[in-house]
C-alpha cells in the first residue's frame, strides 16, 4: 500500500519540486499531495510535478482543508511554519495519529517574539507538531529552544537541484579552465532586503578606486527593478527560468548574495553545485554549509558596503588557478545536502 505525504506549503519553489520528484523516483510507493499558496509574482517559476496532486490554498476554507486531509488520510503531514491557521488546525487534528512535521527556517536571535514563542511552545507549537525539519544548525537551535529533542529534529529541508546545477558545471568547466570569466553574478529578487543597492554601490565605487576588467551580471525582478543601479559594467537581464541559466553560468565566474535577511538562501547551494567561488553576507544561513572562508569564498557583514568592496577586491586579486581551486571546493561542499538525502530523510520520518 502506498504511503501518503501531505505537504502544506507556502509559495512552492522549484527546489522543493525537485526533492518531491526525486522521492517519487527513488520511492515509487510514496504518494504526494501538495497544498500551496499562489506563486510569488517576483519569482514566477514554472513547475512540473511527477505524479503528485496539487491543491490551491485559496480554494479551501480552513474547514474544507481538514476535510481534504481526512479524504487523503495521510501517513505524514509537513507544514511550512505555523502562520496559516488552516494548516495548523490540520496538524493539531492529526498530532498523535501520524507524524506532523513543522518546517522552520528562522534563526534563533533571542528576540522578544522568539522568547515568547518558547514560553508558549506547548500551546502554539508542541501540541500540533511532533517533529521539526530545518535547513541547518541555525534553525536547529531555534527548534531546541521550542522544546524539541535532537531525535525529533531533522536537517536538510532545503536542497538545491544539485543534479541540474552540477550538469551545468560539467558543460562549462572546460571553457572556464581555458579562460575563467571575470564576471560576478547575482541571482535573486530586486528588493531592498536582498542588499542589492549595497552590492551595486560597492561595485561601482570599486571600479573608480581600483580599476579592473571585471563585470557584474544580475538576474531577477522585483519592486526595485526600475530603481536598479545602472553602470557600463553592470548588466541587468530580468527574470530567467532556471533551465535557461546555462549561458549565464558559462559566462560568469563568481556568485554574490549580499542579503540583509536570508534565513537560508538556496541559490548559494545552487551556485556551489555549479562550481562557483562565492561571496555572501553573514546573514545568509546557507553559508554555514556551503562557504568555507578563503577556501571557496568570503563572508562579509551585512549592510557593510566597505566590507563588500573588500570581498570584491579579494576575488579580483586572485589568480585564475586560485579561482579554479575554489571552484572545486564549492562542488565538494554542494554534496553535503542533496534531493536524494531529502528523500531519505522523509522516508525515515514516515517509517520510524
Amino acid at each position: 500500500m502506498k504511503k501518503r505525504a501531505l505537504i502544506l506549503y507556502t509559495e512552492i519553489a522549484g527546489y522543493t519540486i525537485t526533492c518531491i520528484n526525486k522521492t517519487i523516483e527513488f520511492y515509487p510507493d510514496v504518494e504526494f499531495h501538495v497544498v500551496r499558496w499562489p506563486v510569488n509574482k517576483e519569482a514566477p517559476f514554472k513547475f512540473e510535478l511527477n505524479s503528485a496532486s496539487i491543491y490551491e490554498r485559496n480554494d479551501f476554507t480552513n474547514e474544507q482543508l481538514l476535510e481534504l486531509a481526512n479524504t487523503i488520510n495521510p501517513d505524514i503531514i509537513i507544514s511550512s511554519g505555523w502562520m496559516d491557521k488552516g494548516y495548523v488546525n490540520v496538524c493539531k487534528h492529526y498530532k498523535g495519529i501520524v507524524k506532523t512535521v513543522l518546517t522552520l527556517d528562522n534563526h534563533w536571535f533571542g528576540s522578544a517574539r522568539q522568547k515568547i514563542a518558547t514560553l508558549l511552545s506547548s500551546f502554539i507549537v508542541k501540541n500540533k507538531f511532533s517533529h521539526v525539519w530545518v535547513p541547518g544548525k541555525s534553525q536547529r537551535q531555534f527548534a531546541e529552544k521550542l522544546g524539541y529533542k535532537s531525535s525529533e529534529i531533522s536537517e536538510g529541508f532545503y536542497s538545491a537541484d544539485v543534479d541540474l546545477f552540477s550538469s551545468y558545471f560539467e558543460k562549462v568547466k572546460e571553457s572556464k579552465m581555458r579562460n575563467f570569466p571575470k564576471r560576478f553574478i547575482y541571482v535573486g529578487r530586486y528588493v531592498k532586503h536582498k542588499g542589492i543597492f549595497d552590492m551595486w554601490n560597492a561595485f561601482v565605487e570599486l571600479q573608480k578606486e581600483h580599476p579592473n576588467d571585471w563585470e557584474f551580471w544580475c538576474i531577477g525582478t522585483g519592486n526595485e527593478f526600475d530603481n536598479k543601479v545602472e553602470h557600463d559594467k553592470i548588466k541587468h537581464f530580468g527574470f530567467v527560468q532556471p533551465e535557461n541559466f546555462l549561458e549565464y553560468i558559462e559566462q560568469t565566474g563568481v556568485y554574490i548574495l549580499p542579503s540583509h535577511i536570508e534565513p537560508w538562501g538556496v541559490s548559494l547551494h545552487e551556485y556551489a553545485a555549479a562550481g562557483f567561488p562565492m561571496i555572501c553576507s553573514n546573514q545568509v544561513g546557507a553559508s554555514e554549509k556551503f562557504i568555507q572562508e578563503g577556501k571557496n569564498g568570503y563572508v562579509f557583514p551585512a549592510r557593510d558596503k566597505e566590507a563588500i568592496k573588500e570581498a570584491f577586491r579579494k576575488v579580483i586579486d586572485l589568480t585564475e588557478n586560485e579561482l579554479l581551486d575554489m571552484q572545486k571546493k564549492s562542488i565538494e561542499l554542494s554534496l553535503v545536502v542533496t534531493p536524494e538525502k531529502w528523500a531519505n530523510t522523509l522516508m525515515k520520518l514516515i517509517n520510524d
